[in-house]
């Protein structure tokens, strides 16, 4: 499949590397290609991805994945035509002080993201952990789960066999509008590793009796 990635930080970079291993083609859209972490991300996918910029990835690709920091998102979508593509929105509408979300409850980053990219299809997904468990999203035997939610059936399937790829457990959690839940829970992971004291080596599991 061939994935355009729209940032190459730390969830950018290492979704990109865990399918360029899983086989897929990538197309990272940077401010800087020629940044030296941008070709040591490229250097570790094998010869399976490329660096430009936000329009190229996203014209290389009907996979798109929004990494961009929220504040980057409001400006970058708008301005990029992706009419008809499945878009996987990684991000969570955080607050610049790391107060709470700047949206929620009636709405949420999800639905602003489908909002600013018209024709997309859009899917909440690869925001509920860190990127260090997306490196290796498998504790104790057991692969964690990564929810995922959109409006579009068939862009979830692509956003479930994404995940699966990278050894997450794809969970179906509704549609889009259900993002109200998972930036929240998003929030919670984050307060707990930078805050709560418990780094980022921890994950949310499902257990059933």
């Amino acid at each position: 499949m061939k994935i355009g990635i729209l940032g190459g930080g730390n969830v950018g970079g290492t979704l990109g590397e865990g399918w360029a291993k899983a086989g897929h083609e990538i197309f990272f859209g940077v401010r800087n290609p020629d940044a030296a972490d941008m070709k040591e991300t490229l250097r570790r996918c094998a010869g399976r991805a490329q660096a430009g910029s936000a329009e190229q990835a996203a014209a290389f690709a009907d996979t798109v994945v929004n990494a961009l920091p929220w504040p980057a998102t409001k400006t970058a979508l708008p301005a990029l035509n992706l009419q008809g593509k499945t878009l996987l929105d990684a991000t969570n509408p955080i607050a610049p002080d790391f107060s709470g979300l700047e949206a929620g409850t009636t709405t949420s980053g999800g639905e602003l993201v489908a909002q600013w990219a018209p024709g997309a299809k859009v899917v909440k997904i690869f925001n509920t952990t860190g990127f260090k468990n997306m490196e290796n999203p498998v504790y104790q035997g057991a692969a964690i789960p990564m929810f995922y939610c959109g409006d579009d059936a068939a862009a979830k399937a692509t956003a479930a066999q994404l995940a699966a790829d990278l050894g997450f457990a794809p969970i179906d959690a509704g549609p889009l509008s259900n993002s109200r839940l998972l930036e929240p829970q998003a929030f919670l992971w984050i307060w707990l590793a930078l805050k709560g004291g418990l780094g980022r080596d921890f994950a949310f599991q499902i257990v059933k009796r």
